[in-house]
Order: C-alpha cells, then sequence, then structure tokens
C-alpha cells in the first residue's frame, strides 16, 4: 500500500461515510414529514427544513474530500511543491497525513447526520401534533454544531501538513529511536 493509496482511502470514506450518515438521517425525517404532510400539506414550510437538516453533513464530507486532495502525495502535487526528492517513506507519511485529518469528519459527518436525522424526525412529529413547537427546531441544529466542529478540525489539519512540506517530515528520529529500541531488546 502506498501513502497515495492512504490517503485516498480517508477522502473517500469520509465522503462514503457522511452520505452514508446523510442518507440515514434523511431517512427518518423523510418518513416523518411524509406523515405530517399527509395530514396537513399546510404544515409543508414547517417541515422542509428539519426535513433537508441531515443533508449539510455529506455536503461536509464531499468538501473534506475536495480539500484534502490538494494533500494527496501525487507526482503533480510534489512537483508544484518542488519536492521530487521525497522519499517513499515520506509520501507515506503524507498519505497516513490525509487519512488522519479526515477522521474527524468521517466519523463525526456519519453520527451527527444519522443522530440529527432521529432529532429531526422528532421535532417534525411534534410540529405535525402541534404547529405551535418554534422552540424545538433548536434540539436537531444543536446536533449540527458537531458536525461542524468535524469539519473545522479537518480542515486545521489539512492546513498543517502542506504538500509543500513533505520533504520536512523527518523520517530519521524515528529510525534512530527504532534502533534505539533494538539495541534494548538485543541485550
Amino acid at each position: 500500500m502506498t501513502g497515495l493509496t492512504l490517503g485516498i482511502i480517508g477522502l473517500a470514506l469520509t465522503t462514503l461515510l457522511c452520505g452514508i450518515g446523510s442518507g440515514l438521517g434523511l431517512k427518518a425525517t423523510a418518513t416523518a414529514s411524509a406523515g405530517v404532510l399527509a395530514e396537513d400539506p399546510k404544515k409543508f414550510g414547517k417541515v422542509i427544513i428539519l426535513t433537508l437538516l441531515p443533508a449539510t453533513q455529506g455536503l461536509y464530507g464531499f468538501a473534506i474530500a475536495f480539500i484534502g486532495a490538494s494533500a494527496l502525495p501525487t507526482i503533480a502535487n510534489l512537483e508544484a511543491a518542488n519536492a521530487m526528492s521525497a522519499t517513499s517513506a515520506q509520501i507515506m507519511a503524507q498519505g497516513w497525513n490525509v487519512l488522519w485529518a479526515c477522521l474527524p469528519m468521517m466519523i463525526g459527518g456519519f453520527m451527527s447526520a444519522y443522530l440529527q436525522g432521529k432529532a429531526s424526525a422528532a421535532t417534525i412529529i411534534a410540529v405535525g401534533k402541534n404547529s405551535e413547537t418554534s422552540k424545538a427546531f433548536l434540539f436537531p441544529a444543536m446536533i449540527e454544531f458537531y458536525a461542524l466542529l468535524g469539519l473545522v478540525v479537518s480542515i486545521i489539519l489539512f492546513n498543517h501538513f502542506p504538500v509543500a512540506s513533505i520533504t520536512k517530515i523527518a523520517v530519521e528520529p524515528v529510525k534512530e529511536a527504532t534502533q534505539a529500541l533494538a539495541t534494548l531488546f538485543v541485550r
């Protein structure tokens, strides 16, 4: 497995898991909305925003994949960064960096979309029973905050290891530490 493969796996999983979470969340909200609208079609304006709320995490996952693609250790990115002398260990490290930077959005996006769908569905049902539940809109919106945290953390991580610094990724200290540990166990 190469560093490029690791990076692509991270970007693909982020998009995939955020999309799956959004799909599951939308299933819950669409089902609840259909029930409410079957009884009172005039409530469409109140339930449409709640219905679509879990879809944002799918968009966030796509945005992270788009941003992260520029950090992949590809020939074009390395040439642009004047880093053609990067070793395979440095390229592998860059692939791991991309994968790890995707994790906050990957996990946060999946979980928040799924849970936001459940909270939004409950709020939609409440709107169906009582139109004066404008305060209940706050509950699924609070879950959005955690999706935004995952998005921001992933963006911050991508900004702290640009491809331009791939030649500065230190491989020698890792080799020295491994050799030091090996000498301890050989004695």
